[in-house]
């Protein structure tokens, strides 16, 4: 079947959940795309942040392949080898000293914000419930999360949302302190926000953070579904701000693009959850827990964060210097390959023009173009990205 015999189909079949683009990819390898038709396309999307590796890389695909020919699925009534060993491997490379595994950023999520509410009720009474978000922050689309995140648009039409969630704004230490109430239990944010646009706290910031999490006995919550797994240059993106959280939650690139999620937490507040309080049917199943033991070792033993440091910061001077010819582009921003381009023009005709120069990118927030290519990209898969885009805002200007 070609591209448009399976948007056909698709339209006739499929919720409108999405707003889909014309494009039907069938195959991938690195940083390459190539749709039904055969045309191939550069990703600088890499599925929204989860194709840290590149689209089926090697070992992430022998690890697949083997565990497939062994065991997919057993029950969390047993014990999972895999599930052990990604366990082990994530909390020797992080804060944590215990893993809960689900199967994306949102049930990660959703661990988190119960697991917060239970140990807050177990150590100070039922009256301790409250969450601190940040407005403009995405935690997910279950009721949960929705409630959670910072944006009206996510959370339009689900009235009645979740009782329990405070909004401040993001970066704002002083407002933060001013929204803790008795109630407070917990305070959630993303190190670097994502679908918010790409912002960046300033320097402190989260320094503040955990200081009013300690001075009010407030657990401390990241967000690192997007910004987690080498994405920032680092294995975490809390290493660089000096700040260690008391949950954290990965999913996205984490199994190198088969479908997992994890949240992580200290063992003080870890045992909290007993039998019964919490569980996920496919949560850490074989198949996705070697998937991504294999991506992690892949990112740890090949030189992937070092990598990425360097590449970002090519990436974001290229940027940096595309857009100072350009007067609509008004800020650079990002760390490592997490990236945004802030214009003050909408977006949506940029990314379109790419995709039929055969350049997938995205926009967020409307106007910030966000690059969050594998981390396996190439400078001259840069300079080509850079060299269409210009052609695309020399368009734009015309």
């Amino acid at each position: 079947m070609n591209s448009q015999q399976w948007i056909e189909k698709s339209d006739k079949y499929i919720m409108k959940t999405y707003g889909r683009y014309p494009i039907v990819p069938v195959r991938g390898a690195g940083c390459r795309l190539w749709d039904a038709d055969g045309r191939e396309y550069l990703d600088f999307l890499g599925g929204v942040a989860v194709n840290n590796l590149g689209h089926c890389h090697p070992r992430v695909v022998a690890a697949l392949q083997h565990q497939a020919a062994e065991l997919i699925h057993c029950s969390n009534y047993y014990q999972v080898p895999q599930q052990i060993e990604l366990a082990e491997l994530l909390c020797s490379h992080s804060f944590a000293d215990r893993a809960f595994f689900c199967n994306s950023g949102a049930e990660a999520n959703e661990a988190a914000i119960k697991l917060a509410r239970k140990y807050s009720r177990d150590k100070f009474g039922p009256q301790r419930y409250e969450i601190i978000t940040a407005a403009e922050s995405f935690h997910g689309r279950t009721m949960a999360t929705v409630s959670a995140t910072g944006q009206e648009k996510v959370q339009r039409f689900f009235d009645p949302l979740l009782h329990g969630f405070t909004h401040v704004p993001f970066n704002d230490a002083a407002a933060l302190a001013a929204a803790v109430t008795p109630n407070t239990c917990a305070i959630m944010l993303e190190p670097i926000q994502g679908e918010g646009g790409v912002n960046i706290p300033s320097t402190g910031y989260f320094q503040e953070v955990r200081r009013i999490c300690d001075q009010h006995g407030l657990l401390l919550i990241f967000d690192e579904v997007q910004v987690g797994m080498g994405r920032t240059g680092t294995l975490f993106a809390y290493e660089h701000f000096g700040v260690v959280p008391d949950i954290m939650t990965l999913a996205k690139a984490l199994a190198g693009g088969a479908p997992i999620g994890t949240m992580l937490a200290r063992e003080e507040f870890a045992s909290a959850f007993t039998p019964g309080t919490h569980g996920s049917t496919f949560g850490g199943n074989p198949l996705v827990c070697a998937a991504a033991i294999a991506t992690i070792r892949t990112i740890l033993e090949e030189g992937i964060l070092n990598r990425t440091e360097e590449i970002g910061e090519y990436l974001l001077g290229e940027l940096e210097t595309l857009g100072k010819k350009y007067p609509f582009v008004t800020e650079v921003r990002g760390i490592g390959l997490m990236i945004g381009m802030s214009l003050n023009i909408p977006g949506a005709e940029i990314v379109k023009k790419g995709h039929e120069r055969g350049l997938l990118l995205n926009v967020t927030h409307d106007t910030v173009l966000r690059f969050v290519p594998p981390l396996v990209v190439t400078k001259q898969e840069i300079d080509t990205m850079i060299a269409t885009l210009d052609g695309i805002f020399a368009e734009v200007v015309a």
